[in-house]
């Protein structure tokens, strides 16, 4: 067996203000998650650690996972939340640039509006990353791909990671607009993308492993192998299916693969793109 990490997960303690887009129809998932709640499913699926991605909007959020890093050894990696659009984004850079275990940075990109990563103080936040070899998770909807696309071909030097494939709609099964958002994304050396986040944008309660077939087949196909991590996206992934099943319809489908190519999907690449 290889080695795991599981490249994207959070933990919170569960705020029904901040924390207001766990609506009534994730019930599942208002109350507190943990590490004490993860560990045990990693150590069933044999990951020997994972990187931990903001889900609120603010400096506490970075504090807060940092803290848990230095207390659990299997939280390889932190993805925090810096206000990007700071004047001062440098200063709060480099206040942060002692925590080993900070990787890089993320914004909830896909609740701004579509011209979001046009902006100019954005975009300038985004230039002050690579002096401190800081990488950016891109979390977006499908339909803010060309934004997307326009600023990693502006930052040729940064490191990006587009999140859960771009949030395609698989549950009206539409793919075409997608696909080729991604098929011009993935032709940018600096671009990486995780497996992660496919069962949440399906229909929950109704949706089988062939649903997803067709996405994994873009990604897939249009990513190189070095460039494709898996990430689980708990304790979301809870709202539509569970950690155990969420692994295997990734096992399934790298089943064919080389060792060395499932390696890579894995570890390596989630291991090297985030330094861990």
């Amino acid at each position: 067996m290889s080695k795991r990490i599981d490249s994207h997960q959070h933990f919170w303690k569960f705020d029904p203000v901040r924390d207001s887009w766990i609506d009534e129809t994730m019930q599942n998932i208002q109350r507190d998650f943990l590490p004490e709640d993860l560990q045990p499913l990693l150590k069933a699926n044999q990951f020997e650690g994972c990187v931990a991605v903001q889900a609120s909007q603010s400096e506490e959020e970075t504090h807060f996972l940092l803290d848990l890093a230095s207390k659990n050894d299997f939280i390889k990696g932190v993805v925090g939340w810096v206000d990007l659009r700071n004047e001062n984004i440098e200063e709060r850079l480099d206040f942060f640039s002692d925590q080993k275990k900070l990787k890089g940075f993320r914004h909830v990109v896909q609740g701004e509006p579509d011209d979001f990563m046009y902006g100019e103080a954005f975009r300038r936040g985004i230039a002050a990353l690579k002096p401190f070899n800081y990488t950016y998770d891109i979390l977006i909807f499908e339909r803010q791909l060309p934004a997307a696309i326009s600023l990693v071909k502006d930052f040729p030097n940064q490191k990006f990671v587009i999140d859960h494939i771009a949030k395609p709609n698989i549950k009206s099964e539409t793919i075409y607009s997608w696909k080729s958002g991604i098929e011009e994304i993935a032709k940018f050396d600096n671009v990486w993308c995780k497996i992660s986040g496919m069962v949440t944008e399906a229909d929950w309660k109704n949706w089988k492993p062939e649903d997803l077939k067709p996405y994994l087949d873009v990604i897939f196909e249009n990513f190189s192998i070095d460039k494709l991590m898996y990430g689980s996206d708990w304790p979301v992934l809870n709202v539509a299916s569970d950690y155990n099943e969420v692994v295997k319809i990734l096992e399934d489908y790298i089943s064919g693969f080389s060792i060395e190519d499932q390696n890579k999907v894995w570890f390596e690449n989630a291991n090297g793109f985030y330094e861990l």
